[in-house]
């Protein structure tokens, strides 16, 4: 599934294979997946896995950027410019190490445990402590760059500069567009049928949503119709080519490939895999 806010998942036990738009990946023990907004990730445990998982709001990143940057930004807007430009990847997997890892466990479980908790008021402070802790650490390992330099950087149908994060508020042109893909994903949309739904030019609206999504309107609907293929096709025994007809592509061609673009794999290997997942899980 992908998420409108940037998730940082640790591997504390076991193995996995992740299989996203960047393709395949293993992750074992000590390493720390970094995934952007809007990034649709599965994954296949190899005998086990265990994870914990941190979902940090966007624009939350961004005021701590603002301030740890202070003496070279002149105020928020400007925040969400460095960071978009400057973090690209929309996804990556920090090698720690098993050692390094091991020093955030205890931060993590406390963390776990105060938001159980639900008292974010009583446990604000702590809660920011442990979180600054754990980014000291995971920090150093994060790749940044200026420029789109690999295959694995976030590309749109609208040229851009390298800006690949929906870290700023959203417009209400961008949120209505994106709420009328995800009421709808089937219709067969044009840029044009949604730029005329928020009363902006084709032009306008591909720069406000790819500034709140990180994706072009085009790229964000095939986003929302993998996601759906991917729930019928762990949930039904239908077709390949129907889920894809009921999904919003009448070429199952075409959505083999827009799936495994989106995924990581194709249709046929993903329901494999959850089937082998779901029998090994009954038994």
């Amino acid at each position: 599934m992908a998420y409108d806010c940037i998730k940082v998942v640790i591997v504390r036990s076991g193995s996995a294979v992740l299989f996203s738009e960047f393709g395949q990946r293993p992750v074992h023990i000590g390493d720390v997946v970094v995934l952007g907004a809007n990034v649709l990730c599965g994954s296949e445990p190899e005998g086990h896995v265990t994870s914990t998982t941190i979902f940090a709001n966007t624009d939350y990143v961004v005021d701590q950027v603002f301030w740890q940057y202070l003496g070279l930004l002149q105020d928020r807007l400007d925040a969400q410019d460095f960071f978009a430009t400057t973090y690209t990847e929309p996804a990556q997997v920090l090698r720690l190490g098993e050692d390094r890892a091991g020093t955030l466990m205890p931060w993590l479980d406390e963390l776990v445990a105060l938001s159980v908790e639900d008292k974010p008021v009583a446990n604000f402070h702590r809660i920011q402590a442990l979180w600054f802790s754990i980014v000291h650490v995971l920090t150093p390992f994060v790749k940044t760059t200026p420029i789109r330099e690999s295959s694995t950087q976030r590309e749109t149908t609208w040229p851009t500069q390298p800006r690949r994060r929906g870290l700023s508020p959203l417009r209400t042109e961008a949120r209505t567009v994106a709420e009328l893909l995800r009421a709808d994903p089937v219709r067969r949309w044009s840029v044009t049928d949604l730029a005329n739904e928020v009363h902006l030019s084709k032009s306008q609206l591909g720069r406000v949503f790819v500034d709140a999504y990180g994706k072009s309107p085009i790229a964000y609907l095939t986003m929302l119709r993998a996601e759906r293929m991917a729930g019928l096709l762990r949930t039904t025994d239908a077709p390949i080519a129907v889920v894809a007809r009921e999904v919003g592509w009448s070429d199952p061609d075409f959505a083999a490939r827009q799936f495994r673009r989106s995924v990581g794999v194709a249709p046929s290997r993903y329901r494999a895999i959850a089937r082998t997942r779901a029998a090994a899980a009954s038994g």
